[in-house]
């Protein structure tokens, strides 16, 4: 597992924490990807999900690329990379 984003303690226990709890992560689909947010669908219910991203490498995402977004622990997994967002669907 590769972890992109920012560093630190809190960091480093929030993606130890998703990993620990894999029934959390919601598989979805990117339907676009910008510099500094994405949008994604999730598979199982069709809802769309604006994340915010402080990463160049997820504005490199293609339409269609499979993803997974932790439910609980603003954690985005593209394979095996993690990477901090923010699900601006719910602010």
């Amino acid at each position: 597992m590769t972890a992109i984003g920012t560093s630190g303690i809190a960091r480093m226990m929030r993606v130890r924490l998703a990993d620990a709890t894999p029934s959390r992560f919601l598989d979805a689909i990117v339907v676009a990807a910008g510099e500094t947010a994405l949008e994604a669908v999730l598979v199982e219910t069709g809802e769309r999900r604006i994340l915010a991203h402080a990463e160049p490498a997820l504005a490199e995402l293609a339409t269609g690329a499979p993803v997974a977004i932790h439910a609980v622990y603003g954690i985005l997994a593209i394979g095996d990379v993690r990477a901090d967002v923010l699900d601006l669907s719910a602010l």
